[in-house]
Parts: structure tokens; C-alpha cells; sequence
């Protein structure tokens, strides 16, 4: 049995006459449509599929092919369709984690003896992936650059550089790279560009169409957008996205779970109205918080006071700024903590992209601070992830706290 394809094929959002967002995100991957067939593509919990009358010349690892679930499944299909809908891009990839998508595609596309370049500014396990694990196992060299200094960035690069790495909206400071310039750069130095897009998902941003060559999510965050199921994707074009299959999947073995797959295609329905929501409320506690003589900084790209507003605004184009900031208030780690600890509606915990607001305090130690704006080396930061609560109440819980903890 081969991999399932949608029935009727409808048209994406980038064709003419194609479907609108918040359409795609309910029937991209869906392809039950067959009378007396759930309307939707229901969970298939098996690692297992019925094989054909003669397997003995079957290529067991064949990914095109429902054998066994390590290879692909029926969910992990569907999501892979939907992903690839709503990021225009060929083909998508889901895996296990947003950290399993990383490795993915550094494991595929690199090899003993290349270099990468990569931002100094990104997430913890990507920082660990070029610092520690890559360089140590397979010889592979990475140089860490402030990936807003083009200059900088294309010094970097040498004859035998094979990716150039950054975030859309840098994890933790929100610092906003200029993806259309960066995808020039790459494309003049024959260089993959790869890009971290777990903070501005679709329909926020899509890098592929601006030149990326992968884009990357951590599903877990918004995507998913429930705090219930783990995931990553890599997407971009087939031909790249083939090998990371085969090698990073197949023969590694950083396959998806059905149910995961499952929970997280039912969770990207509401992505678009989510996203929205979660865009609206951050704009408003951002110049909320930003006004408040008790908080030293507010790093939030929709502030005109952001390094990086007027890059954000051009490639955003009037559809937000994400619905995460970093903050902190001006005193010692001990008030940060007093903060934290006074607030009622606001979720002490990591991750960002849930339904629910999560705060996480970080301090002002650690090798990637160095990297970090002023404030971030006095103070730290608080990464404050806004979910869907009514704002008033997010609002008035931050003020609560900003009253008891600083007064």
C-alpha cells in the first residue's frame, strides 16, 4: 500500500483562486473522503500494515510504502500534507520533536568536515547541536555570528559551508532576521538556508517564500497550540526533504507517533484564529508592560523601540508580531522570582504557543548571554509566551504582580 493522496485535490492558498487560511487549516491533509469513511483521518494505532501477496522484493525501508510505522504512517501522512499546504513548500517531514527536527536536518545535510553558519542568538538545543555534540562526533565546525550584520554573515561563510542557520524571531531576545536578504546571501554563496520558523508559524510568516530552503517547527508549541503533544516538521523542497526521510527517519528512527501526529493535526485547525488572539494580547501587554517604570525592558518585535521593528514590520506585513516577549523587572533575580511567584493567571513554565500564558525566569549566567542585549546580561529575562485568556485578566494579573513584588 502506497501513501495515501488527498481525493480531489483542492487548490492552495497560493494559487489563483486558491482557498483562505483559515480553510486550509481545517481540510489541508484530510484525505477521508470516500463515502461511509469518517470525515476526518482517524487514528491508526498500529506499527504494522498488511503487506502484498509477494514482499520478497520489497524495499522494507521504503518511506512510500505503509509496511511499518518508523517508515511513515496514516496520521504522521496527514500532517505531513497539511504542514506542507500551509507552509508552500513540496513536502514536509513530521518527527518526534522540534529537537528531532533539528538534528534531522543537520545529520542529513551535513557531513565530517563542513562548516556551518549559524546565529549566535538561537535556541538552547541548536546552540548544544553546534557547540558540543556535531563538532565532537563528526568533526563538523560551526561559527556563531550576529545574523543581523550581513557583512558578518557572508565573512562567515567559506568554501566549504554548507548551511547558514538562524530563527525568524530569535529564542530568547526576539531578535528578527531579514530572511529575503539572508536567502540571497545564501543562494550567491551556494549555501542551504535553513530556518527556525517555531515562533512565527503560518499564516505569521512563511520563509520558503522568501527564498528559505527548509523551514523547521517545533509542533509541540503553536502548531499543536494545546500543551498535549509532542512534534517537529522540517519543510522546503522534495528533493531535500527525501534524504532527511530516509537517513534521519528510517535508518535513525525519529518517527512521530500516531497519536502525537494525530492530536496535532486536530490542534492546527484553530491555528489561524489562535495565532490572532495570542498576536492581539502581546501587542497590548507589551506597551502595557513597556510603560510601567518598574520593568526595565520589553523585547518585543511590535515595538518601535525593538532593534529589529522596521525588518519585522516588512516581513510580516501588518499579520503581527508573534505572541512572545521577554521582559524583566528592574531589580536583582529575586524580585524576578517574587514576580513570578505573585502572579495567579500566568503559568510558571517553559515552552511558549499554549493555550494557556506561560512565564519562564532566566538568569544572566550560561555561555550564549554573552550574545544577549544590555539588559538581558544585568537583569536576565522573563520569556513570556501569552495564550488565549481574555487580556483584561492577563493584564491585571501582571499588574497584580508588578504592585506586590515591586512596591
Amino acid at each position: 500500500m502506497t501513501r495515501p493522496k488527498p481525493h480531489n485535490r483542492r487548490p492552495s492558498a497560493s494559487e489563483p483562486g486558491g482557498l483562505g487560511e483559515k480553510t486550509l487549516s481545517v481540510h489541508a491533509g484530510n484525505f477521508s473522503h470516500r463515502e461511509g469513511e469518517a470525515i476526518r483521518v482517524p487514528i491508526t494505532m498500529a506499527n504494522s500494515y498488511h503487506l502484498p501477496y509477494d514482499p520478497s522484493t520489497m524495499d522494507w525501508s521504503n518511506p512510500d510504502h505503509l509496511t511499518y510505522t518508523r517508515n511513515t504512517g496514516v496520521n504522521q501522512i496527514a500532517l505531513q500534507q497539511k504542514l506542507a499546504v500551509l507552509e508552500h513548500g513540496e513536502d514536509a517531514l513530521a518527527l518526534a520533536s522540534g529537537v528531532a527536527a533539528l538534528h534531522a536536518v543537520f545529520f542529513t545535510h551535513v557531513n565530517s568536515g563542513d562548516h556551518v553558519v549559524v546565529s549566535d542568538t538561537t535556541y538552547e538545543a541548536t546552540y548544544k547541536l553546534w557547540t558540543s555534540l556535531l563538532p565532537r562526533k563528526y568533526g563538523i565546525e560551526a561559527t556563531f555570528v550576529d545574523i543581523t550584520d550581513l557583512d558578518a554573515v557572508a565573512t562567515a561563510i567559506r568554501p566549504n559551508t554548507k548551511l547558514l542557520c538562524t530563527e525568524v524571531i530569535a529564542n530568547p531576545t526576539t531578535k528578527v532576521a531579514d530572511i529575503p536578504a539572508l536567502a540571497q546571501l545564501a543562494r550567491e554563496r551556494g549555501v542551504l538556508l535553513v530556518v527556525d520558523s517555531t515562533f512565527t508559524p503560518p499564516p505569521l510568516y512563511r520563509p520558503l517564500d522568501d527564498g528559505a530552503d527548509l523551514v523547521i517547527h517545533s509542533l509541540t508549541k503553536y502548531i499543536n497550540g494545546h500543551g498535549d503533544a509532542m512534534g517537529g516538521a522540517v519543510i522546503g523542497r522534495a528533493e531535500l526533504i527525501e534524504p532527511i526521510r530516509a537517513e534521519a527517519m528510517v535508518d535513525v528512527g525519529g518517527v512521530i507517533s500516531p497519536f502525537n501526529a494525530w492530536l496535532i493535526v486536530r490542534g492546527s485547525v484553530t491555528l489561524p484564529l489562535r495565532l490572532a488572539q495570542h498576536q492581539a494580547s502581546a501587542a497590548e501587554l507589551a506597551r502595557f508592560l513597556h510603560d510601567d517604570p518598574r520593568v526595565a525592558y520589553v523585547a518585543y518585535p511590535g515595538l518601535p523601540s525593538h532593534p529589529q521593528h522596521e525588518v519585522a514590520a516588512r516581513l510580516f506585513a501588518g499579520r503581527g508580531f508573534g505572541g512572545i516577549m521577554a521582559f524583566a523587572l528592574d531589580g536583582d533575580p529575586d524580585l524576578q522570582n517574587r514576580f513570578i511567584d505573585d502572579l495567579r493567571v500566568i503559568t510558571s513554565a517553559v515552552s511558549v504557543g499554549h493555550d494557556e500564558s506561560l512565564i519562564v525566569h532566566v538568569g544572566t549566567s550560561g555561555p550564549r548571554v554573552a550574545a544577549y542585549p544590555e539588559g538581558f546580561r544585568t537583569y536576565g529575562h522573563l520569556r513570556f509566551s501569552v495564550g488565549l485568556e481574555d487580556v483584561a485578566d492577563l493584564r491585571a494579573d501582571l499588574a497584580a504582580a508588578l504592585d506586590t513584588a515591586a512596591h
